[in-house]
């Protein structure tokens, strides 16, 4: 008499998984394309940038936009320690750079939405140095090419601090491993493909052609 086994439809699923490392290629490429799909806004926004200030600008605070850019550069700096972290199973280190890059990411939208924008109207100075922008939507090109790319570019830096926190909590959970951290390393893609926007868009906008008031 033959053994008689089961079989149920778990065993087809499990027998059918995709390996982890196809998985991955797969994800890769989506990242990919979809970091390709967001050239063509950026582009868009670069490109208008140009066709309709020519070669002048308003004239910004150089203070606040250098800082800012540093500032925003250091973070990918510990976006990149947090993904080797991960990658090496360094805990302290990949659970400590998650924070800094969302902290100094946090510092950089601060700055350019409430200091640049000066979003409540505020003014005042420190060490000779005006703390807060005077440029507004309304006022003709400059305003709505400045506000349109800080903002759409502010609102990347947004997505990617939420980002940053969501693989750091899960992070504190034990959720990654050497081996399986494509969570991490998507995000530390995402952020410095921000970074590298943001190179493109400083000099655009704070030091290509003549400051006009």
């Amino acid at each position: 008499m033959s053994a008689v086994t089961t079989h149920s439809p778990h065993d087809d699923a499990h027998g059918h998984e995709v390996p982890y490392e196809t998985q991955m290629r797969s994800n890769r490429l989506g990242l990919w394309m979809f970091m390709f799909s967001e050239l063509f806004l950026f582009g868009a926004l670069f490109t208008t940038r140009f066709v309709l200030w020519g070669n002048t600008r308003p004239a910004l605070s150089q203070e606040i936009g250098l800082l800012a850019t540093g500032i925003l550069l250091l973070s990918s700096f510990f976006m990149y320690r947090c993904e080797v972290g991960a990658a090496n199973g360094d805990q302290k280190t990949f659970l400590r750079s998650a924070l800094l890059a969302a902290l100094m990411g946090t510092i950089f939208f601060i700055m350019v939405v409430v200091m640049e924008w000066n979003v409540f109207g505020l003014s005042g100075e420190l060490f000779g140095i005006e703390l807060f922008g005077h440029l507004k939507p309304s006022d003709g090109v400059y305003g709505g090419v400045f506000y349109a790319m800080t903002g759409m570019h502010a609102l990347h830096v947004l997505s990617g601090i939420a980002l940053i926190l969501i693989i750091w909590w899960n992070g504190r959970r034990g959720f990654f491993t050497p081996e399986r951290h494509w969570g991490v390393e998507a995000t530390a893609i995402y952020w410095h493909y921000v970074d590298v926007v943001w190179v493109f868009f400083y000099p655009a906008l704070y030091l290509m052609g003549h400051a006009v008031k």
